[in-house]
């Protein structure tokens, strides 16, 4: 496990609130400089434990709601069977679990996508599954995008949140449609969350004035949502736990609620399967995970029962392979098909 210090952890949180902040505004929240945050910043980024990026809207990445998956292997078979589900497109993230299954992946109908036959025939006829069960998205609560370190000051996250773009975890329900330079833009976003103008002119063959308006307009529209990407167990939260939740009807959306404004969530959805709620958090230890489970959703109302699962292995987050659960690699294709 690589060792960030405090002033690492300090700098992530602040970048997580924050991402596209010029650095001397980091700088003057943190009590540093300029130099010093993009140092530390560079060698992050060398190590391949943090990268910027932007999550685009869901209206244009995909054609309809996500899937959740999870997948039952032959006694012995989980690692080839990863591996296959790896060269699947549209699995967003992959982990290998702890619990009645051994894979938990979720889907995302790209465009083009067949998603009946790859729920129904592809993936079923992976050598080496056993069985699959796939639930249906219904609502998100929660999103990955929205999950940051709670190190800082109430002053320090308002100072920062003068400089982000828009609220991470409150995307514009529709989207007005994007120019052709804009798209491209946004595809350069997705890429590198704190591009500049200066980067978009030099891609775009612009000035840097189109560019930077090109930029605006694209995070004004909240097309994009930039975002710092670093695995939670680099940042001393090595537990993933996935929750199912068996909720009584009629309390399902305060339960939703409750659980997508926890500070542990990283993916809160209703979902159409035999557990109405699942949810996806990060956790210190096993004692903070027992304290979550007991007091936390204990407290909840309308609870009948729970499943709860942990990662053994960390294979892939935001489309992003990860090397040893924690290194992040390229992305494994390009999410955003022509405009």
């Amino acid at each position: 496990m690589q060792h960030l210090d405090d002033a690492d952890l300090d700098l992530v949180a602040a970048l997580q609130l924050a991402p596209r902040a010029p650095l001397n505004a980091v700088a003057e929240v943190l009590g540093s400089s300029a130099t010093t945050v993009g140092r530390r910043i560079q060698r992050l980024q060398d190590q391949r434990l943090l990268r910027f990026i932007s999550t685009a809207h869901w209206s244009l990445l995909i054609t309809g709601n996500p899937y959740v998956v999870w997948i039952k292997c032959e006694p012995g078979a989980t690692t080839e069977v990863a591996a296959a589900v790896q060269q699947i497109p549209e699995a967003q993230s992959i982990l290998i679990t702890s619990g009645d299954a051994d894979i938990y992946c979720t889907i995302y109908p790209l465009p083009g996508t067949d998603l009946r036959g790859l729920l129904t025939r592809t993936l079923p006829a992976t050598p080496g599954i056993a069985s699959i069960q796939s639930h249906l998205v219904l609502s998100m609560s929660r999103h990955a995008v929205s999950w940051h370190l709670n190190r800082l000051t109430p002053e320090q996250e308002a100072a920062l949140r003068e400089h982000a773009d828009a609220d991470p975890g409150s995307p514009p329900e529709t989207l007005d449609p994007l120019s052709e330079a804009e798209f491209a833009v946004l595809r350069l976003l997705v890429e590198d969350g704190r591009l500049t103008a200066a980067q978009a002119a030099r891609e775009l063959d612009v000035s840097r004035s189109t560019a930077y308006r090109l930029i605006q307009s694209v995070l004004e529209k909240g097309a994009a949502r930039p975002r710092v990407e670093i695995e939670p167990a680099v940042l001393g939260y090595p537990i993933t736990a996935l929750l199912t939740l068996d909720v009584q009807p009629q309390h399902v959306p305060e339960v939703l609620k409750s659980l997508g404004a926890h500070p542990s969530g990283r993916f809160t959805v209703m979902t159409a399967g035999p557990a109405a709620i699942t949810h996806h958090g990060v956790f210190r230890d096993e004692a903070h995970l027992a304290r979550f489970t007991t007091e936390d959703i204990g407290a909840l109302p309308g609870i009948n029962g729970l499943n709860m699962s942990t990662a053994l292995a960390v294979l892939r987050r935001q489309w992003i392979p990860r090397e040893n659960d924690i290194h992040l690699g390229q992305k494994v294709h390009d999410t955003l098909g022509p405009n």
